[in-house]
């Protein structure tokens, strides 16, 4: 085989059954894939899920949709969420991610993953699908409940009122207050139901507090 396996496989992350169906025609494939891994042609992202090697391949690999294929289901939330959506001004380096399964964190040759649980009844709300291209997309929080995600993932934390819950998404989180005032209150409050949570009541009724003095 004398093509480079990039101009078969047209994704830039794939999995092991495309990578051994690629290398078919070779007499041991598996030992290929071990040589393809030392040349720095292939890489390993963990059991069973390659990307290309830095400076092969047609497209560099999304983290984005790689989050969503390590571990799931599970779509982008809290602080990654947050800082796309523009709620929050810091650049994350890790990709966060909520999930069904048990909470995991993943370190990988392309930067950390980690996977924090929440319930099935809140899991399905609020997941926005991101097209990168023609064939790869992946799912994301929409902002509020991205916001969501994070306040209920905050264990320990303790927040008795408004005036605690604006101190906390102001000093610790350092949300955008702008951006803030312009969520959606109904999907804020369809996700605070799901959770069943006293701490997201109390942040729906603050941006309600603060979207009436706007009006």
């Amino acid at each position: 085989m004398n093509q480079p396996i990039w101009s078969t496989i047209q994704t830039p992350e794939f999995d092991y059954q495309v990578l051994m169906h690629t290398l078919r025609d070779y007499a041991k494939p598996r030992d290929r894939v071990t040589t393809l891994m030392k040349q720095g042609v292939v890489s390993r992202i963990k059991k069973g899920l390659y990307v290309f090697g830095e400076g092969y391949g047609s497209k560099p690999a999304s983290r984005e949709i790689l989050s969503n294929l390590i571990y799931g289901p599970s779509y982008i939330s809290l602080e990654y969420a947050l800082q796309f959506h523009g709620l929050i001004p810091e650049r994350v380096k890790a990709l966060t991610a909520v999930c069904l399964g048990s909470s995991k964190k993943f370190e990988t040759p392309v930067g950390l993953f980690t996977y924090h649980s929440v319930s099935e009844k809140a899991f399905y709300l609020g997941i926005e699908r991101v097209k990168i291209d023609e064939d790869r997309a992946y799912l994301i929080a929409d902002p509020e409940k991205a916001l969501v995600d994070k306040i209920k993932s905050g264990h320990g934390i303790s927040i008795l009122n408004q005036g605690e819950m604006r101190q906390y998404l102001t000093e610790d989180l350092r949300i955008d207050w702008e951006v803030f005032l312009g969520l959606d209150i109904e999907k804020l409050n369809k996700y605070a139901v799901a959770y069943s949570s006293f701490k997201l009541k109390i942040l729906v009724n603050l941006l309600r507090n603060e979207q009436r003095k706007l009006s």
